[in-house]
């Protein structure tokens, strides 16, 4: 449901945590103060709330106010420059050591899910082979019970809770890099061609299926590339500024004496240069990560696709063609 108008609304804050909302043909409604919103005297013409949009999902009603504001330029970030890369054991290895992950929210052999708790991922286990018992005694063309649709908005409730949580640190995360660095510089991922199946064909059939399929399960959670949309706008938000390098081979140079020597990358997270002059070791990740830096110091930072933007609506991106 959209409210175009703001002053339809008539926003008042009612406690340090509540606040109150007229929802047109509904009425007074309280909501959960969560951020700071231009109401009574803080609002004036550059500062004002243009309409809100109510959204319901697994955990209920939100409410998202639109929000017309004078933004300044920020001045240039003098921080220093970093390179990131993204893992699945560490989500985000930075080039300068500084490595963030979750370890609370770990995947384990047991707890698949890596935002839900143990309790919690057994409950999920436990409504879905339920949900899949009630759906095996269903009859073909039979309308769908009021005992599976609960127990499918039980799970649904589950997934959002976990979700939240990932986004919950993505946004931590990302601020903190932002305010700290001046350059950001990535890998350009094709996280879709990194997450395909290795099933195969009836002829040709894949080897390592049921690893793969974790692997992938683990990467998705993860959402690189919603991370890196997140700095995307937070670097230019701080005067700071991302850019994208080719993928190929950083996980294999080595960052130290510059060669890519086969054999040097021991396991998913030793590296072991095995140039005699060299012989540098360390975590693979932080020497990706500075790999990464160094493609974008030689010059080497990729370029967008000439008459190619990105346009931002509703927390999405997508290209669209300039003309």
């Amino acid at each position: 449901m959209d409210i175009p108008q703001g002053r339809d609304l008539c926003v008042t804050r009612a406690h340090r945590r509540w606040g109150m909302v007229t929802v047109p043909k509904v009425g007074r409604v309280r909501f959960r103060w969560t951020k700071d919103v231009p109401v009574g005297k803080q609002a004036d013409a550059g500062n004002r709330i243009t309409g809100a949009r109510l959204v319901k999902d697994a955990l209920g009603w939100h409410i998202a106010f639109r929000i017309q504001t004078i933004v300044t330029k920020p001045e240039p970030h003098q921080g220093p420059d970093v390179g990131i890369d993204a893992g699945v054991a560490v989500p985000l290895a930075l080039s300068d050591g500084n490595h963030h992950t979750h370890e609370k929210w770990k995947v384990t052999k047991d707890k698949p899910n890596a935002w839900l708790t143990g309790k919690e991922q057994a409950t999920l286990l436990a409504l879905e082979r339920r949900a899949a018992h009630r759906k095996s005694l269903r009859k073909p063309g039979e309308r769908t019970s009021r005992r599976l649709r609960a127990t499918y908005d039980q799970i649904a409730r589950l997934r959002a809770r976990a979700k939240r949580r990932a986004i919950d640190w993505q946004h931590q995360t990302t601020t903190e890099i932002a305010r700290t660095y001046g350059v950001i510089v990535v890998e350009d991922l094709l996280i879709t061609n990194m997450t395909k199946s290795a099933r195969g064909t009836v002829e040709n059939p894949g080897t390592n299926v049921a690893q793969k399929a974790g692997l992938n399960r683990s990467i998705s959670q993860e959402a690189w590339g919603r991370t890196v949309t997140m700095l995307t706008y937070k670097a230019e938000r701080y005067g700071g500024a991302l850019h994208k390098v080719a993928a190929a081979g950083t996980s294999l140079r080595c960052s130290a004496c510059g060669f890519t020597i086969p054999g040097s990358r021991e396991s998913q997270a030793v590296f072991v240069c095995k140039n005699p002059g060299c012989g540098w070791s360390g975590n693979a990740d932080h020497n990706a990560a500075r790999n990464t830096l160094h493609r974008y110091r030689m010059g080497l930072a990729l370029v967008p696709a000439a008459g190619r933007a990105v346009v931002r609506r509703a927390g999405r991106v997508k290209p669209a063609t300039v003309r």
